[in-house]
Order: C-alpha cells, then sequence, then structure tokens
C-alpha cells in the first residue's frame, strides 16, 4: 500500500514538475513587463541616483527570470537528481524572484499616491498569477507571494503617517493580507485538483494497459484455441478419412447380405461423423474469411420446401409436425449455398429441441419497393431459451438443456455458423423465445427485383454423374501416412482408375518423370516437413499445367487461406466417395493455368 502511494506521489511531482518547467518557458514575458512598468514608476521624475537603481533592479529581475527560463527547461531531464531536489530548485528560484520584488518597496518614499496604487496592483496581480502558474503547490508560491504581501501590507501602514486619511492605508494594508490569505487556500484547493486530475490519468492509463493485456491475453487465448481445434482436427481427420476410403472400396466388392449391412451402416456412421467434423471445419473456414460469397436470383419456396421434405423424417420420427408456408413469388437475391445452410442449421436446431407439438416455417413479406424483404420465421414450441441465454446461444459448444452432452443434439455449433454465415451475408436475423412456450427465429433477406432465377438441375445432374467410373486415369497420391495412400489407392482402383503412390515431394517427381499423371492429389503437409503446395510447385515446374487437388484435415485458418489465395480445389478429410469423384471429374474438364502455385514464406 505505501509503496503504490510513493509511486503515485512520485508520479505527482514528476507531473508537477513538467508543469512548472512549461509555465516557467511562459511567464518571463509577463512578469519581465510588469517588472519595467514598476522600474520605470520608480525612476519617473526621480533623481539620477533613483532612476541608476530602478535600472539595476530592472535588469537583476530580467536576469532572474532568465536563469529560471534557463534551469526550469533542464530540470525534467535531470533525472540523475530526485524530484524532490528538482523541485527545491524551483522553489528556490520562485523565492529568489520574490525577494527581487520585495525590492520594488524601497521606491515608494519617492512614488505618488497614484504610482502606489499601480504599483500595488501589479504586485497583487503577480500574487495571483503565481496561483495557477505555479499549480498551486504551496512552497512555491508562498515563497514568492508571502514576503510580498507582507511587505507591501507593511509599507501601506509605515504610509499611513503622511496623511490624515491614514484609516484607509491601514485598510489597504489589511486587505492585501486578506487577499493573500485567500490566495493560499484557493492555491490549496487548486492543487487538490491538479493531484486528482493526475492520479485519475494515471488510474486511466493503467486501466488502458490492464484491458489492453486482457484484449490480448483473450487473442492469445483465441489463437491457441483455434491452434487447438486445427491440430485435434487434422490428427482425427486423418484415420477417419481412411475409415471412409475403404469402406467406400469395401461396399463396391461382392459381398453376402449381413456383410453387405454391416459395411454400408459402418459407412453412415462415418458420414454422420464426417458432418460433425465439418462443422468445425466451417467454423475455421468462416474465421479465416476464405468462404466465397456468390449472390443468386433464386426461388425461396424451392429451396424451403426441398429442406422441408428432408427434414419431414426426421421430425416424424418425434412426432413432429414440420409445416411449410411460403408465397410462390418468393425469390430473394443473395447466395443459395450459405443461405441454405442457414436455414438448414435453423431448421435442425427447432427440430432437435422440440419433443412436442411442431415447428413451423412461414414466409411474409416486410416492407415493399427497393427495400423489400422475405422475413422468413422458424417457429418451434420446444423448451425455449431464456433471456440471459439468448446471445450465448450464438457462441461456439453452448447448448441449452444438454449438459449430459447428447450428441444427437449436436455440438453447439450449428447456432455460431448460422451466427457467422448471417454477417457474411449482410443479412438481419432475430430470436424471441420464452422458456417451455418454444423459440421462433427470423431471419430478413433482401426481395429480388428484376432477375431471373438459377436452376439447381445441372448441380444435380452433376452429383449424379460423380459416381461415374474413371477408366484409364492415372492418378499420382502424394500422401504422408501409408494408410491414407493404400484406402486412396484401394477405392480409385476399383473406379478403374491406375495409381502411383508418393510420400515425399522427390518421390513424386520421379514418379511423374517415369509416367506423367493425369492428376495430382496432395496434402498439405507431407514427410520430412514438406509443405504440398511446395511439392505441387516443384511438379507443375516439371509439367506444366498438371491438374491437382488438395486433401487436407488442416483447418488452421492460416492455411486455409494460404491454399485459397493459391487457386487450388480443396477437400477436407474425411472426403466421401461421390466428393471425391466429382472433384477429380471437375479438375479434369477444368483447364488449369501454368503459372506456378504461390507459396506463402
Amino acid at each position: 500500500m505505501n509503496s503504490n502511494r510513493s509511486q503515485e506521489q512520485l508520479a505527482v511531482d514528476e507531473e508537477l514538475l513538467r508543469f512548472l518547467a512549461r509555465q516557467g518557458r511562459r511567464m518571463p514575458v509577463p512578469v519581465g513587463l510588469s517588472a519595467v512598468l514598476l522600474g520605470a514608476i520608480a525612476a519617473y521624475g526621480n533623481s539620477a541616483v533613483t532612476q541608476a537603481l530602478s535600472a539595476a533592479w530592472v535588469l537583476a529581475v530580467l536576469a532572474v527570470l532568465a536563469l529560471r527560463w534557463y534551469v526550469l527547461g533542464l530540470l525534467p531531464d535531470l533525472h540523475q537528481l530526485s524530484v524532490r531536489k528538482r523541485l527545491n530548485w524551483v522553489t528556490g528560484l520562485s523565492g529568489l524572484c520574490g525577494l527581487l520584488f520585495c525590492l520594488t518597496l524601497l521606491f515608494t518614499p519617492w512614488m505618488s499616491d497614484y504610482e502606489r496604487m499601480v504599483q500595488t496592483i501589479l504586485l497583487l496581480g503577480l500574487c495571483a498569477g503565481a496561483v495557477a502558474s505555479t499549480a498551486g503547490y504551496w512552497p512555491v508560491l508562498l515563497v514568492f507571494m508571502l514576503p510580498l504581501s507582507f511587505l507591501n501590507s507593511v509599507a501601506w501602514f509605515f504610509h499611513s503617517a503622511s496623511h490624515q486619511l491614514w484609516w484607509m492605508d491601514w485598510a489597504l494594508g489589511v486587505l492585501i493580507l486578506g487577499f493573500a490569505c485567500v490566495l493560499a487556500v484557493m492555491a490549496r484547493d487548486g492543487h487538490r485538483v491538479f493531484v486528482d486530475s493526475v492520479l485519475i490519468r494515471l488510474a486511466q492509463a493503467k486501466s488502458n494497459q490492464q484491458l489492453s493485456q486482457a484484449l490480448q491475453q483473450a487473442q492469445a487465448a483465441m489463437q491457441s484455441r483455434t491452434r487447438f481445434l486445427a491440430s485435434a482436427s487434422h490428427d482425427l481427420r486423418q484415420p477417419m478419412h481412411t475409415l471412409s476410403l475403404f469402406g467406400s472400396a469395401l461396399v463396391r466388392r461382392p459381398l453376402d447380405a449381413a456383410t453387405s449391412t454391416i459395411a454400408s451402416q459402418m459407412n453412415q456412421a462415418v458420414q454422420s461423423l464426417t458432418s460433425q467434423m465439418d462443422a468445425l471445419l466451417d467454423i475455421s473456414k468462416l474465421d479465416a474469411q476464405v468462404v466465397p460469397v456468390n449472390n443468386q436470383c433464386f426461388s425461396l419456396g424451392q429451396t424451403l420446401q426441398r429442406l422441408c421434405q428432408e427434414m419431414r423424417t426426421a421430425a416424424a420420427a418425434k412426432g413432429l409436425a414440420l409445416g411449410l408456408s411460403c408465397p410462390a413469388d418468393a425469390f430473394v437475391d443473395t447466395d443459395p449455398v450459405l443461405l441454405e445452410r442457414v436455414l438448414r442449421n435453423l431448421i435442425d436446431n427447432a427440430i432437435k429441441y422440440t419433443e412436442q407439438g411442431h415447428v413451423d416455417v412461414n414466409v411474409v413479406q416486410a416492407g415493399s419497393g427497393e427495400s423489400g424483404l422475405w422475413r422468413i420465421d422458424i417457429c418451434d414450441t420446444g423448451v425455449g431459451i431464456a433471456l440471459p441465454e439468448q446471445s450465448q446461444v450464438f457462441e461456439e459448444f453452448y447448448q441449452v438443456g444438454n449438459p449430459e452432452r447428447d450428441r444427437a443434439k449436436g455440438l453447439g455449433l450449428g447456432l455460431s455458423i448460422v451466427s457467422r454465415l448471417v454477417d457474411l451475408l449482410d443479412l438481419h436475423l432475430d430470436l424471441s423465445s420464452q422458456p417451455g412456450q418454444g423459440s421462433c427465429f427470423s431471419l430478413s433477406v433482401a426481395v429480388a427485383h428484376g432477375a431471373s432465377p438459377t436452376s439447381s438441375a445441372d448441380g444435380e445432374r452433376g452429383a449424379a454423374e460423380a459416381l461415374a467410373q474413371l477408366p484409364h486415369v492415372h492418378v499420382l497420391v502424394l500422401e504422408a501416412e501409408a494408410p491414407v495412400r493404400q484406402a486412396m489407392q484401394a477405392l480409385l482402383n476399383s473406379h478403374g482408375a491406375e495409381v502411383s503412390l508418393a510420400s515425399t515431394a522427390r518421390e513424386a517427381v520421379l514418379t511423374s518423370l517415369q509416367r506423367r499423371p493425369d492428376i495430382v492429389l496432395t496434402d498439405l503437409r507431407l514427410q520430412g516437413g514438406e509443405e504440398g503446395l511446395q511439392a505441387l510447385r516443384s511438379l507443375r515446374s516439371a509439367l506444366p499445367q498438371l491438374p491437382a487437388i488438395l486433401i487436407t484435415g488442416d483447418t488452421c485458418p492460416e492455411r486455409l487461406r494460404e491454399a485459397h489465395e493459391a487457386g487450388l480445389l480443396v477437400l477436407h478429410k474425411p472426403v466421401l466417395e461421390a466428393q471425391l469423384l466429382s472433384a477429380i471429374k471437375s479438375a479434369l474438364a477444368l483447364p488449369v493455368e501454368a503459372a506456378p502455385v504461390a507459396v506463402s514464406a
């Protein structure tokens, strides 16, 4: 406690010293002019001796003011001296100035009453100005003001014997002393305000520093969490990817009915686990800001009808009714894929947290003209959300009423992804809910004006064609882990493709020079700490325009951004069979730029 107090006092003294130095640089001009005026009054109409003494006094005052100006300018930087010693220097110089101005009272016998009045006014003005220029610091102020005020008052007391209005001189002397007392009290209060202001600034600076440190710690914790999720995701995705590939290859072999059922159920479990891992990946991709937005005009009714048709099975399994009401002319202008993901998560969330009753999806128009909006209300009769929790449900891994972490209710990432996607699409999402009375999420989407809707028929045909065979396609698999290489080879061989395997960039280059591959499937991390992007650049240096797909389990936002900037088609482990085949066919059908892949340092 005492240590903190001494530190605060030291900071106050340092600030006071800087303040006195600034004022010491400003005050010589007005004080010097006052000294010149006082000297001129004393010399006017008097003898040569008085005039010489007045001139000498003015020169002495100007010399002390110059010395004070110079010394005060140096004191704040003389850290080898203690603050207290430097303040004593300021006090001494202030006392010297006060004594010099006291000497002007020696000229009062040669002054008229009018001149004495002017002299008194100037001296009182200097005392009043000292209150402000010293920040009310008593040691510096009083050594200047007290001698000057006392001697000025005494001079008026002695002057009363020279005429009959002696009581007026005495009254003026008393007023001078009273004025000095008032200035001293004002100075004390002013200095207290000065000290408080310095302490407030120190406290504010300390608070800002603590807030800055807390912000840095929070950012470091967030980065650490992101790195942990990315690392854990990568390590988990590798065996899942291997299992997915072997499972897909297994179901293509001739099996008895019981074994075929087991293989199909195993693949369904892998797909379920894949969807949960993809939720983590979505968070990383959105944080990395590598999710593109492709706005289109499309039918909101068709999208919602397809979604509700898919989810009615899950709703019916819980005994829920899933209703849809959407005008036929509801067309919107936004990204259809990302909007569908938002709506899917909201409807899925409503079904998960509703045990009885119904889930309704209603679309109504809000506003008109250019500012028109379609408002999509997704309402349920579920458990509801208490007001304090309504902002928390959009945080990662937060779930209402799921302390046992039931996997049937997901990971608690759906609404977090919704929040990020809504911000990305520049939409508006409202939540209205009460515990025990259900919840209603309202999403507002801009009305499409004067555009023709796009069709998803081409995309559906592409998905159907994804299961086509790959006869005589030579695929180079560049992968660090042997089980993944073997699983990839087994699956691609089952589709008629010829597969070459490599674990390092050197092996890949040697294999490619013996026989040029049609496409390269590479991981982001290779053996020996090599980078898949660097290996691909080496391959394209030898084999220009070589098609390639990056298959990775890495979800670190920086790595995702790097791959995105390289212009590669990226698949994330575990990769499903149809997804892999569709990507290979797309990469073989599209031209590949000859420029090598850019790799960040």
